[in-house]
């Protein structure tokens, strides 16, 4: 049976509130695959896991799951670099193991899951941008449940995820770009005041106090901001934070 096109937009918008409701790319791919699993398990009448793959600078990683089972039999198949999902990633179609009993193409993790209870698996790609890719991988109790109805709901769904992903992932860099932002002007913030402070105890140039400074991070083997930091404290409060005293 097909995903109802009514639900779509609803399942869109569900997708979307994840990413408000979460914290990180990890908590929103958590949530994903527990609305994966509950999408597919309403559309085939049985319950379905979902676990979802992915991959970012040339690492795979088994990254979140409906359960602790699925996760683990997608880390299998990680493992052992063979799996409808790992081929699914590779050519960037949906691969249907239709039958754990019968199909011949992968004999270890077919016997895995035989051992779990897991009867077949269906391996669908997203489509994400920026050198990133991900699949989910759906796990079914029995067999003959991914029709091309089913499959076809799969997709849809898959769509929809590779959208709010994606938008995540940018979420997520550029939150990491404004962090690394952040940090390095409160770098540079506290070179240029350890500079002024030896400027002003030296009467020494800031080219000259730069030097000083850039010397004692070698000698000490230490960054360059640590020994502001400590240029700092030693005329503050002892926590970095400037302190001026007025005498009467």
């Amino acid at each position: 049976m097909a995903q109802n096109s009514d639900e779509a937009p609803d399942d869109f918008e569900q997708l979307h509130g994840l990413i408000t409701g979460t914290q990180d790319v990890k908590g929103f791919l958590d949530g994903m695959t527990g609305f994966a699993a509950g999408t597919m398990s309403r559309v085939t009448a049985t319950g379905i896991e979902c676990a979802v793959t992915l991959r970012r600078r040339k690492s795979r990683v088994t990254v979140a799951g409906s359960s602790a089972q699925a996760m683990l039999l997608d880390a299998i198949e990680q493992s052992l670099d063979d799996g409808p999902c790992v081929e699914a990633m590779r050519i960037g179609v949906p691969v249907l193991l239709a039958d754990v009993s019968t199909d011949t193409r992968w004999p270890e993790f077919s016997k895995s899951l035989a051992a779990a209870g897991c009867r077949s698996v269906l391996g669908v790609p997203l489509d994400l941008e920026g050198g990133a890719a991900a699949v989910l991988n759906f796990f079914a109790p029995a067999t003959g449940l991914f029709t091309p109805g089913t499959v076809q709901a799969a997709e849809i769904f898959a769509d929809m995820a590779s959208r709010t992903l994606d938008l995540a992932l940018r979420l997520s860099a550029s939150d990491q770009r404004a962090d690394n932002l952040r940090a390095a002007m409160e770098s540079r913030t506290s070179i240029d005041l350890a500079c002024g402070i030896i400027m002003a105890q030296n009467r020494c140039t800031q080219d000259l106090a730069f030097e000083v400074l850039r010397r004692a991070s070698s000698n000490r083997n230490q960054k360059l901001s640590a020994v502001a930091h400590e240029v700092i404290a030693n005329v503050t409060d002892g926590n970095g934070q400037i302190s001026t005293h007025f005498e009467d």
